[in-house]
């Protein structure tokens, strides 16, 4: 059977170590070390999620009604017409029909006599 070097240096080691006399007392601690270097900054963290959408507002309340209007202007009062025109003159009436011829008288006349003055 074949050893390696190194594996028969530890073999020894150990067989030796174990015939050695009894252990002497423990040593004093020793002083703490100094304290070591700070570490590098760490990267920057991922960006967040975007947060949700915000819920809808309420309805806003209905607004009062408007004032009523003013009342309008009275219109003016209309021109008076103008006159009418005189009517045309009436047309000449007929000639009228010619009279009877009157009587005969009968003969019996009186003579009257005017005396000037009385």
């Amino acid at each position: 059977m074949k050893y390696s070097i190194p594996s028969l240096l530890l073999f020894a080691t150990l067989a030796l170590g174990a015939c050695t006399g009894p252990m002497g007392p423990q040593g004093e601690q020793g002083n703490t070390g100094n304290t070591g270097y700070t570490g590098a900054k760490g990267n920057a963290g991922n960006q967040g999620n975007t947060g949700n959408v915000g819920a809808t507002g309420d309805t806003g309340a209905t607004g009062n009604q408007g004032n009523t209007g003013n009342t309008g202007d009275t219109g003016a009062t209309g021109s008076q017409g103008n006159t009418g025109n005189t009517g045309d003159t009436g047309a000449t009436g007929a000639q009228g029909n010619r009279g009877n011829k009157g009587s005969t008288g009968n003969g019996n006349g009186s003579t009257v006599v005017v005396v000037p003055g009385h």
